[in-house]
């Protein structure tokens, strides 16, 4: 199979993964308590959707440093959601090992693509 630009954010692999990591995120919160549902609950879950979220609204800019700076949001919400499996682990909410998992992943290829992107856009500046 030839390798071609992606067409759509959702054929993007870190996308996938985010994408993934949220429904992971949804289904786990569900068995939060019942008064951390607009706390918590609701701050989890939003943060593990902005990750997605924001890799898709940078898929289509035109500008590197646009498209650089959602990913860079992206990165700024996976770290938030890394802190919040900390504390869901540190108050005995259920075991977050997948779901640490599923970060270190998703961290791992945001930041491989960021850097292709960053090195692609210097080989077009300097040809």
């Amino acid at each position: 199979m030839k390798n071609r630009p992606a067409e759509r954010f959702t054929d993007l692999i870190v996308w996938q993964k985010a994408h993934q990591f949220v429904l992971s995120v949804y289904r786990f919160t569900f068995g939060f308590p019942k008064n951390e549902i607009y706390g918590l609950t609701s701050q989890f879950r939003r943060a593990a959707v902005s990750i997605a979220a924001n890799i898709a609204e940078g898929f289509k800019k035109t500008g590197t440093a646009d498209t650089i700076r959602f990913f860079n949001i992206s990165q700024g919400s996976l770290e938030e959601c890394r802190y919040y499996l900390i504390l869901v682990n540190d108050l005995g909410y259920g075991d977050t090992r997948e779901l640490l998992n599923q970060v270190d992943e998703v961290s791992r290829l945001l930041a491989g693509y960021s850097n292709a992107i960053k090195k692609n856009n210097q080989l077009t500046k300097k040809g």
